[in-house]
């Protein structure tokens, strides 16, 4: 129904979709600048305002002059972000790390599970399969922004990766009725 159908006068209509409009640039922006990349830290802050900000970390580990606070979101969530503490004390950086990029940077026959656990972090769950004798870590994570996947990497009995596996996450498959 037009604004002049029920009596409003243009001058009105016209003032009523700006007020409208206004609103809407707003939460349009919003949006663009979440996807732009905004963390709740920023480089520079002490460890101190970090945890403040983040609360308590899931896991700490050292890397060499490094520390590195890890902030699991699961055993469900798909996303882990890992804040690197510099030698002075203060945020290096803040990034999610359960990505196929960082996936890339672990090498089967190379890295062990200290250098898996700096990477991304601690696994959601952990199996041992005896026949193959290799213990597998997994990782559930969104590819891409859009698949429910898990990549699990295993390992042999000397703590060495094997080999990583990336497939659909079968918790978000909906024909077996343990979507959540």
């Amino acid at each position: 129904m037009s604004p002049e159908a029920v009596g409003a006068s243009p001058s009105k209509a016209t003032v009523m979709m700006h007020l409208f409009r206004i609103p809407a640039a707003v939460l349009a922006l919003a949006c663009l600048s979440a996807c732009v990349g905004w963390t709740p830290v920023q480089p520079g802050q002490t460890e101190a305002e970090v945890i403040a900000r983040l609360g308590r970390p899931t896991h700490v580990y050292q890397d060499g002059a490094s520390r590195l606070l890890e902030y699991m979101h699961g055993p469900m969530g798909q996303t882990t972000d890992m804040a690197r503490i510099g030698p002075e004390g203060r945020l290096v950086s803040f990034e999610q790390v359960l990505t196929m990029q960082k996936f890339g940077t672990i090498k089967a026959g190379e890295a062990d599970k200290d250098k898996v656990l700096r990477t991304i972090g601690a696994p959601s769950e952990t199996h041992y399969y005896p026949a193959s004798q290799l213990e597998s870590w997994s990782y559930p994570f969104k590819e891409n922004g859009i698949w429910d996947s898990l990549m699990s990497v295993f390992f042999d009995k000397a703590g060495i990766v094997r080999k990583l596996q990336n497939g659909p996450d079968r918790k978000y498959d909906l024909g077996d009725g343990a979507h959540m």
